[in-house]
């Protein structure tokens, strides 16, 4: 059992639901991810997803999107992101997952991406843009290096997909509980308890929902629902409204922390 897995193990025997910030590596610069992560955990995170910038992020708002460039803007790589993960392994306890584009993973190669992963201390990959039945040989030079490939669901998903999804997914099913990019919402997606009861019917595996979630209502009405929840242009729009690392770690800090209170056992 990986570190992932382990993480909503615990969570779970203690009715807790998992709250997983992400952020953008290298947005606007290393330094300041580099002293918000261990901020992040400190505050209640549970997970943290870090997002690897890339140039078309054609999931992704006008939110994320410009984080994206900004960050290569001051030159983040995978590289350089995985040189960050290797210095902060020390001082983070929960999982770390890389989020990005295919692009940025397979031009390395899948077996030295995979064997970097688990060099430097990463738990876990979500891959936005590689459907799983291309993605057989990357799952499976993840898993052999103990790295949990980790896949996407929606509310267009059909049942015989989610199957598969569930089915290949590991550590956790990221939902996608709206179609759209991603973004800061004022309501919840409608209709979000029946999409997880259809994941519910086909699979006991850990669902973190994402998209849209901001708020500590949103939170709050996710934590009867999902095993985690995962807080994105929100945060990230944080971050970029600061002025300087002290101020971004605050306000940072301070919002995980509200974010975190409702979803923790009564």
């Amino acid at each position: 059992m990986g570190r992932v897995s382990e993480r909503f193990a615990a969570l779970r025997a203690r009715g807790e639901v998992a709250l997983v910030p992400f952020v953008t590596a290298g947005d606007p610069d290393l330094a300041t991810t580099e002293a918000l992560l261990p901020a992040l955990q400190a505050a209640g995170a549970d997970l943290v997803e870090i997002g690897v910038p890339f140039s078309d992020p054609v999931g992704e708002g006008p939110t994320i999107q410009r984080a994206s460039e900004r960050a290569l803007a001051s030159k983040t790589t995978l590289r350089r992101v995985l040189g960050l993960v290797r210095t902060l392994r020390p001082r983070l306890e929960i999982p770390v997952v890389l989020m990005g584009y295919a692009n940025s993973f397979l031009t390395m190669g899948e077996e030295r991406f995979a064997s970097s992963c688990a060099e430097v201390g990463v738990d876990a990959v979500i891959c936005v843009d590689l459907p799983p039945e291309e993605g057989a040989e990357y799952r499976a030079a993840l898993e052999a290096q103990g790295v949990d490939p980790i896949l996407l669901a929606a509310p267009t998903t059909t049942p015989e997909r989610l199957a598969l999804l569930a089915r290949e997914t590991r550590g956790f099913l990221y939902y996608v509980s709206l179609t759209g990019v991603t973004g800061a919402r004022a309501q919840l997606a409608e209709g979000i308890a029946e999409q997880l009861a259809r994941v519910r019917q086909v699979s006991e595996i850990p669902v973190c929902v994402g998209f849209g979630v901001s708020t500590p209502e949103h939170a709050r009405g996710l934590a009867g629902l999902a095993d985690g929840v995962v807080v994105g242009s929100a945060l990230v729009e944080r971050v970029a409204g600061s002025r300087s690392i002290d101020e971004a770690v605050d306000t940072a800090s301070r919002y995980i922390a509200e974010l975190k209170a409702p979803l923790r056992p009564a």
